[in-house]
């Protein structure tokens, strides 16, 4: 953990302990706290003098995304109304400081077709050493849990085994994102799967508590999931770079990808159906754990999925055109 090192260090470190006790987590904080300490500790500025046009010049010399930025001035105004509660400062110099016009995000969404590609890629490279075959079906199992169930990339890595509830065919997913707990139901396909993964695990590393474990025991880190899900991509050509066009950015494929994918995927049957996918957002919504109604709304936009890539070509043949 990098600590801060400004002049203000110690009040920072304290707001971080501050917002830790009303239940946030500090990973995030500090990392968009940490240019603003860089900025003091560069300038010699007190936290009493500082102006909203010193404020001016430190976002001025931010080179990030809007979104970056944005983060940065909301985690800093945070600070601020902190300092005035424990009346180190009167008034909070950024209160009013507008935020930056953020880019739209266009996320890269997996075909059901793409997925299978995808998870077969994955599924070829099992080395069928017994010193290597449990380790990569567990890395398999991860990415097969995050394309078929929604989940967050973090979320099958923290699983153990009570977690996973053969005879209902459920997963509880426990304090994840906003400390929030939820149980998915699991489709057959995916209880098949998981207890063809257990059988094996019974034979060769039952010892561990975790659902997915490392190779010598422990949990299994997200490097092996990015490692796998990145060669995938490379083995069924399907590696592409972020773009910025305009004011849209065009995200590249990431393990997250499968998460927006399988929401878009869901909507999309719904609506092949003859059905109004908007009346299954509030399922959605719980079964992905979404804190607001409205996040699991946004997907709608990208139920035309075929639609991104054209748009992106089009884009593209516009800028070789002009």
């Amino acid at each position: 953990m990098k600590h801060f090192k400004s002049g203000i260090s110690e009040q920072l470190e304290a707001y971080v302990v501050y917002r830790r006790g009303l239940g946030f987590t500090d990973k995030n904080l500090r990392s968009t706290l940490r240019p603003f300490d860089l900025f003091m500790e560069e300038t010699g500025l007190s936290i009493q003098r500082i102006s909203p046009l010193d404020f001016l010049k430190f976002k001025k010399s931010v080179k990030l995304e809007p979104r970056s930025v944005n983060s940065i001035i909301m985690a800093a105004r945070g600070f601020f109304d902190y300092l005035i509660r424990i009346e180190m400062v009167e008034d909070n110099p950024i209160g009013d400081f507008p935020y930056q016009r953020e880019h739209a995000f266009v996320p890269f969404i997996f075909s059901p077709l793409q997925v299978q590609r995808m998870l077969r890629a994955i599924y070829r490279k099992i080395r069928q050493s017994p010193k290597y075959f449990f380790n990569d079906l567990t890395v398999y199992t991860a990415v097969f849990l995050l394309a078929q169930c929604g989940m967050r990339i973090s979320e099958p890595l923290r699983l153990k085994h009570h977690h996973y509830r053969k005879d209902d065919g459920t997963l509880y997913i426990e304090k994840t994102k906003f400390r929030k707990d939820r149980l998915i139901a699991l489709s057959s396909t995916v209880i098949q799967h998981m207890d063809n993964y257990l059988s094996v695990k019974q034979e060769l590393q039952n010892e561990s508590q975790w659902l997915l474990p490392a190779p010598k025991g422990g949990r299994l880190r997200h490097n092996r999931i990015y490692d796998a899900f990145h060669q995938a991509l490379d083995d069924i050509y399907l590696k592409r770079k972020r773009r910025l066009i305009g004011n849209t950015v065009f995200g590249a494929p990431t393990p997250h990808s499968l998460r927006h994918s399988f929401a878009v995927n869901t909507l999309q049957n719904i609506r092949g159906r003859g059905e109004d996918p908007q009346s299954a957002l509030p399922i959605l919504s719980a079964y992905m754990g979404h804190r607001k109604y409205r996040y699991t709304a946004v997907y709608l936009k990208f139920t035309d999925a075929d639609q991104r890539q054209q748009l992106l070509d089009f884009s593209m043949k516009g800028l070789h055109d002009i």
